[in-house]
């Protein structure tokens, strides 16, 4: 009688062996479209004007018996325009149906990974409104830079830096209150092992920062300075900038390939951020019967835009650790 065994039965075998699950890619969380000022009185068209009032009224001097002078007070316009149109689509095949173990988990997850991937592109697109302050320049606002250079040595993330955001944010008039500081994990790691942080040891208000880890889950446990900070993996990274140091008079600094890590406050009137849906992701599907398959289509449009120049502080930072 002849015996089974794994020696004499490799015919029987499957070359590949496939569980009756499938592993996902693990995604990190989104959080940047909950601090813009979505629009909900979106007009025909699309653009969309916003008039600006200046409320700062001047003083004059007044001589008894003339004529007091009136001034009218300063006005301007902010204009949003829309112009990004996306679109996500999947397809399976009729023949594919009908030949994969997986089509009905496949054909699960299009509809989901295509809303996932146009939040992504709106996450993406809110973090780089750095983009709109002017490249290689300090933008001085109330005589404070509102884009510097990170302090730290080889131009990492410092403590002082958060110090001169306070400083920037609080001569811009921003509010101390819903300050919110998004830094790239590199710039978390520093913090968490900065000799300024473990000073302050016997400070309780640092305490928890030094002895539990500076992070719990995607927001930091302690703020620093005020800062809330959170952590983003989707910062973008600047490309041609060179910024000033702000506590170093020996000129401007190369931060070309550096992370721009984001401050600002979420309490800013009008919020720092705006944006406007002309189209939620909306899903189109559909039998094609040409090409014999089922066809899944996301689609969207919307814009946002830097409203408030003087509410965002960026610190274009090393990631080296």
């Amino acid at each position: 009688m002849s015996s089974m065994t794994t020696l004499n039965t490799t015919v029987l075998e499957r070359t590949a062996v496939w569980s009756n699950q499938l592993k996902e890619i693990l995604d990190d969380e989104l959080m940047a479209m909950q601090y813009v000022n979505w629009m909900s009185d979106f007009p025909d068209g699309d653009t969309f004007n916003i008039p600006t009032i200046n409320d700062q009224a001047q003083v004059d001097n007044y001589l008894e018996d003339e004529a007091v002078r009136y001034r009218p007070l300063d006005t301007g316009n902010f204009t949003f325009q829309i112009n990004k149109y996306l679109s996500s689509g999947h397809y399976i095949t009729k023949k594919a149906m009908q030949d994969l173990y997986y089509s009905q988990q496949l054909m699960s997850t299009f509809v989901p990974a295509q809303e996932r991937a146009i939040m992504e592109h709106v996450e993406s697109n809110v973090l780089n409104l750095q983009a709109e302050q002017t490249s290689n320049n300090a933008n001085t606002i109330n005589g404070r830079a509102h884009r510097f250079t990170a302090s730290g040595t080889d131009n990492v993330l410092s403590v002082s830096d958060f110090s001169y955001a306070n400083l920037a944010a609080n001569q811009a008039n921003i509010p101390t209150t819903g300050r919110v500081a998004i830094v790239d994990p590199s710039a978390a790691f520093h913090l968490e092992n900065s000799t300024n942080l473990i000073n302050f040891s016997n400070n309780k208000s640092w305490e928890g920062i030094v002895t539990e880890g500076i992070s719990t889950g995607m927001k930091f446990k302690y703020n620093v300075f005020g800062w809330d900070v959170y952590i983003s993996n989707r910062l973008p990274t600047t490309t041609s900038d060179t910024a000033l140091h702000p506590f170093d008079a020996g000129g401007a600094v190369n931060a070309s390939g550096f992370k721009a890590n984001l401050f600002f406050s979420t309490d800013t009137p009008g919020g720092t951020f705006i944006g406007a849906w002309r189209q939620m992701p909306e899903v189109d599907q559909e039998w094609n019967k040409d090409f014999q398959r089922w066809e899944f289509l996301t689609t969207a449009r919307y814009d946002t835009a830097l409203y408030r120049p003087e509410g965002l502080i960026v610190i274009p930072a090393s990631t080296t650790v």
